[in-house]
């Protein structure tokens, strides 16, 4: 029998593999991204120290945009990707890694990563 892969699992597949290759420093820490169907996270961690330094997401009181009544479209994700990129600056940190976690650059993950630069994070 053939076995079906769920989304999922490719998504993770995939993750993995883009992990392998992405580490996130002290002085250049990853921009890990997860988006489920309702909301949309964000997240500046070290990787080499396991410490996550800055967080959004669309769940918080502050991540959602003024417009915006749900988490799960890309006005969300354009207001968490500044809210990310405020806190960092905040703590000193300009640099990141881009972790786009398995998914497709375009539509909230895009939104969230280009809000990012433009709000000041380089990457």
């Amino acid at each position: 029998m053939i076995r079906q892969i769920e989304k999922k699992e490719i998504r993770k597949t995939i993750h993995e593999r883009i992990r392998r290759k992405l580490r996130g420093s002290a002085a250049r820490p990853r921009l890990a991204v997860f988006r489920s169907v309702a909301h949309i996270y964000a997240q500046v961690i070290d990787d080499a120290g396991g410490k996550t330094l800055v967080s959004a997401s669309s769940v918080d009181e502050g991540g959602r945009g003024a417009s915006s009544k749900s988490g799960g479209n890309v006005a969300a994700a354009k207001a968490i990707g500044k809210l990310v990129a405020e806190r960092a600056k905040e703590k000193g940190i300009t640099k990141v890694v881009f972790d786009r976690g398995g998914y497709q650059y375009h539509g909230r993950v895009k939104a969230l990563a280009d809000a990012a630069r433009a709000a000041g994070l380089e990457f």
